[in-house]
């Protein structure tokens, strides 16, 4: 499909610069294409009286990590600043990274990231680049290993908002709470599973009162998810891997629900892409373990999402074309001028939806 099918015009004071506090007053659209209207404007907290006993809502409890590096190349004449963020782990000393300017870069040259540590023996952070690749993204072997390595990045590094964030503002001590779900505990990823966002405590003992159930997987979310689809044609872009992970008693229990009678709602569209990684031609969700590199378009034939909560997404993103495969392109593009013309906000600390299917 051509990409500019999937772009839109949003005001810049639609982009959500800090979450709704509580977080659970952010607003929620509830979006259904086969009724007249198709869109309701509820809040989060109203959540449970829109499911039904017997759903099942999955969470992707992957953890951010503070994944913005800066530092400067050395060991080649002049030594220029260099900006990386770390999207995917390969091995325990090994990161891809999106630097800038990867210009600056060629193979085996090696960047310092911070000169001194909180720990002594750390001293400074260095990393070779091993590999250049396209798209200003890096293959980064660091000196150290394992949990050192960790430290040292946890000590050095960043919340690495998302670009339409920090070119608006720095991340500060607030985003590192804020960027965060209440579910987060498998460190791994740089980007927040930003759905989940909205959960309190308070509305996930409602949801379990009222007899709606709450399961983990874990996808560590990377960088690649705010690449812009620069293709084209849709056909043309290549998503870049994830690592995910469903085990064998989660993915029972959601086969369960739908055996049941009940809906699985992925919370988030890395929850929904992973279960669609996991499941079979019948719908039925297997245990999964590795990458996933999934894309998903208007076309596609959903197998284990029911119904979707998530946030309001870029134009031409991927997402955005997730989104209109799920509940429709004319559907999506109607609820997202609704949402534009009536104050929604936009994006990772903005409001969110409820979808449920085109068919």
């Amino acid at each position: 499909m051509r990409t500019d099918l999937f772009d839109f015009d949003l005001p810049p004071e639609r982009i959500a610069l800090r979450p709704a506090s509580p977080r659970d007053a952010a607003r929620l659209m509830v979006v259904r294409p086969k009724e007249t209207p198709q869109t309701e404007d509820r809040v989060v907290r109203d959540l449970p009286e829109l499911l039904r006993i017997g759903d099942a809502l999955v969470v992707n409890d992957t953890k951010v990590i503070p994944a913005r590096l800066s530092g400067r190349r050395i060991g080649r004449g002049e030594e220029p600043k260099i900006e990386a963020t770390l999207h995917k782990r390969l091995d325990g000393s090994r990161w891809l990274a999106f630097v800038k300017p990867a210009k600056r870069l060629q193979q085996g040259d090696v960047v310092r990231f911070g000169d001194e540590g909180k720990v002594c023996f750390l001293g400074q952070l260095d990393a070779t680049v091993e590999h250049k690749g396209e798209a200003g993204e890096v293959t980064l072997a660091f000196a150290f290993h394992g949990a050192v390595l960790d430290q040292a990045i946890a000590e050095r590094g960043e919340m690495p908002l998302p670009p339409y964030i920090a070119g608006k503002r720095k991340a500060d001590e607030r985003d590192a709470a804020d960027y965060q779900t209440m579910f987060a505990d498998e460190e791994g990823s740089v980007a927040a599973p930003t759905a989940a966002l909205h959960f309190t405590p308070d509305l996930v003992a409602r949801l379990v009162d009222t007899g709606i159930a709450l399961h983990k997987v874990t996808l560590h979310v990377g960088a690649g998810t705010f690449l812009p689809v620069k293709a084209e044609d849709t056909a043309g872009h290549k998503m870049h891997a994830e690592w995910g992970e469903i085990d064998q008693a989660t993915a029972a229990a959601l086969n369960d629900v739908r055996a049941r009678g009940g809906r699985i709602v992925p919370v988030g569209t890395t929850a929904l892409r992973l279960l669609e990684s996991a499941a079979d031609e019948t719908g039925r969700v297997l245990p999964f373990c590795g990458d996933t590199d999934i894309f998903i378009t208007p076309g596609y034939r959903f197998r284990a999402t029911d119904l979707l909560m998530t946030n309001f997404h870029l134009p031409r993103s991927t997402l955005f074309m997730l989104v209109s495969a799920f509940a429709g392109l004319d559907v999506m593009q109607r609820a997202y001028a609704h949402a534009i013309a009536t104050g929604y906000r936009f994006y990772s600390y903005g409001d969110a939806c409820l979808l449920h299917p085109a068919r």
